[in-house]
C-alpha cells in the first residue's frame, strides 16, 4: 500500500520528470570525442545512468530512514528516551549550510575564471561594472541571510525549555527591508537608464566626428551587411523591392543608394562610432556580440540599431588573450530555425588606416548585372547623350 501510494505522488513523478529532462540536458550537453582511435563503450554518463543512480540514492535514504524510525520506537517501548530529531535536523543544516558556502566558493572561483575577457567597447566596461556591482551587493546579501538562515535553524530547534516568540507584526522592521531594498534598487536602474541612454542616442555628439551607419540585414539563415560607399551615406530600402539580385530591397532610385557597399566580413575602424541598423527579413533574429556586450533584437518590420564604439583591436586582443587565432565574432541570440548555428560572422576591429585600404576594396551593391537587370544602364546611357547633345549645342 505505501509502495502504491508513493507511485501515486504527484510531487514524487514531478520530481522525477524534472530529473530526467536535467540528465537529458547534461547527455545533449556532453562534447562528441573526435579521437578516431577511442574505442566505443557504455555512455555511463547517459540519462538512464542517472535515473538509475538517483532511484539507488532514494531507495538507500528510504532504508535508512525506516531503520531509524524502528530504533526510534523501540527505544521509546523500551521507556528509553527516543532519537532527538531536532538535533539532527539543526545538525543537518548546519552541514548544508558549510557544504553550501563551499559549493558558492567554487562557483565563483571555478565557473567565474570562464568569463568573458574585458569589454572591447567603451559602454561595455560601464556594462561590466554595472554587473560587478549587482554580484557584489547580492552576493553579500546572499552570504549575511544563508548564514542567518541555517544558524538560526539551529540555534534555535525546537525545545521543550522554551516557547517560540510570534511577532504578529513589526513598522520598523518593514520599513527598513522596503526602504534599503528601495534605494539600492533604484540607484542600480538610474545606472543602468544613463548607460542605455548613451546607446540608444540616435544623434552625434557634438564636436565629434559623424558615426559610421552599417545596415546589417537578418534572415534564415545568415547576416547581409551593407556599407556606405564615398558619400558616406546609405541609400533607402524597401521590402517590396526584394527580389534574388537584390535581396537586402535597395532602392535605387535614391542616388545614396548607388555607391552602398556589400561586405562578408565586419570591420569595424577602432575608437569610432559605429551604429548598426538591425532589420530582419523573416522571423526575429538577434545581433549578439559578446565581447562587445552588444545585444539588440532584428524584428522583422521593425527596424532597430545599436550604437558602440570599439576600443581594442583584434591584434589587441589577441595578445591580450594569448591566441593568435581569436577573432571577435557576430552571433544570432535567437533560436530562428533549423540553420541557428550557421548565423555567425566574423567581425574584426582595425585602425582607421586598414580600414580605409579595406574598405577601398569593396564592391558596390549595384553590379552591372543588375544595373542591366533594373535597366539603370540605358537610362544611364540616355542621360549621357542628352548631357553630350547639350554640349554640342553650346
Amino acid at each position: 500500500m505505501a509502495f502504491k501510494k508513493m507511485i501515486n505522488s504527484k510531487k514524487l513523478l514531478a520530481f522525477l520528470a524534472v530529473f530526467m529532462l536535467s540528465g537529458t540536458n547534461l547527455l545533449m550537453a556532453q562534447t562528441v570525442t573526435t579521437d578516431a582511435t577511442a574505442k566505443p563503450g557504455v555512455n555511463w554518463l547517459g540519462v538512464g545512468f542517472y535515473i538509475l543512480l538517483f532511484l539507488v540514492a532514494a531507495v538507500v535514504i528510504a532504508i535508512i530512514g525506516k531503520i531509524l524510525k524502528v530504533y526510534d520506537l523501540s527505544q521509546q517501548i523500551k521507556g528509553k528516551k527516543g532519537i532527538h530529531w531536532n538535533t539532527i535536523m539543526g545538525v543537518i543544516c548546519l552541514i548544508f549550510l558549510v557544504v553550501g558556502m563551499y559549493g558558492a566558493y567554487w562557483d565563483i572561483t571555478v565557473q567565474g575564471s570562464m568569463t568573458l575577457p574585458e569589454a572591447a567597447s567603451k559602454h561595455g566596461v560601464r556594462i561590466d561594472a554595472m554587473f560587478l556591482t549587482t554580484t557584489i551587493i547580492t552576493l553579500i546579501v546572499f552570504v549575511i541571510t544563508q548564514i542567518l538562515l541555517f544558524t538560526f535553524l539551529f540555534r534555535y530547534r525546537h525545545s521543550d525549555k522554551r516557547r517560540a516568540y510570534f511577532l504578529p507584526h513589526n513598522n520598523t522592521i518593514e520599513k527598513v527591508w522596503t526602504i534599503i531594498p528601495a534605494i539600492v534598487l533604484t540607484v542600480l536602474v538610474i545606472f543602468g537608464f544613463f548607460t542605455w541612454q548613451d546607446v540608444e542616442n540616435s544623434s552625434d555628439i557634438k564636436g565629434q566626428p559623424a558615426s559610421l551607419n552599417i545596415d546589417i540585414t537578418g534572415h534564415q539563415f545568415a547576416w547581409e551587411l551593407r556599407y556606405p560607399g564615398p558619400d558616406g551615406k546609405l541609400g533607402k530600402k524597401d521590402f517590396r523591392l526584394s527580389a534574388g539580385s537584390n535581396k537586402l530591397g535597395i532602392d535605387f532610385k535614391d542616388i545614396n543608394s548607388m555607391d552602398d557597399l556589400q561586405a562578408d566580413t565586419l570591420v569595424l575602424p577602432v575608437n569610432k562610432t559605429i551604429r548598426l541598423n538591425i532589420f530582419a527579413q523573416d522571423v526575429i533574429h538577434s545581433v549578439y556580440m559578446p565581447h562587445f556586450r552588444v545585444q539588440q533584437n532584428a524584428v522583422p518590420g521593425l527596424p532597430t540599431f545599436f550604437k558602440f564604439t570599439p576600443t581594442i583591436t583584434t591584434e589587441e586582443m589577441r595578445r591580450k588573450v594569448d591566441d593568435p587565432k581569436f577573432e571577435y565574432l557576430l552571433y544570432c541570440n535567437k533560436i530562428c530555425g533549423s540553420g541557428h548555428y550557421n548565423m555567425q560572422k566574423v567581425v574584426r576591429v582595425v585602425t582607421q588606416d586598414e580600414y580605409n585600404q579595406w574598405v577601398a576594396k569593396l564592391k558596390p551593391y549595384l553590379t552591372p548585372a543588375l544595373r542591366t537587370e533594373l535597366k539603370l544602364a540605358s537610362a544611364d546611357q540616355n542621360k549621357s547623350i542628352t548631357q553630350n547633345r547639350l554640349a554640342l549645342n553650346n
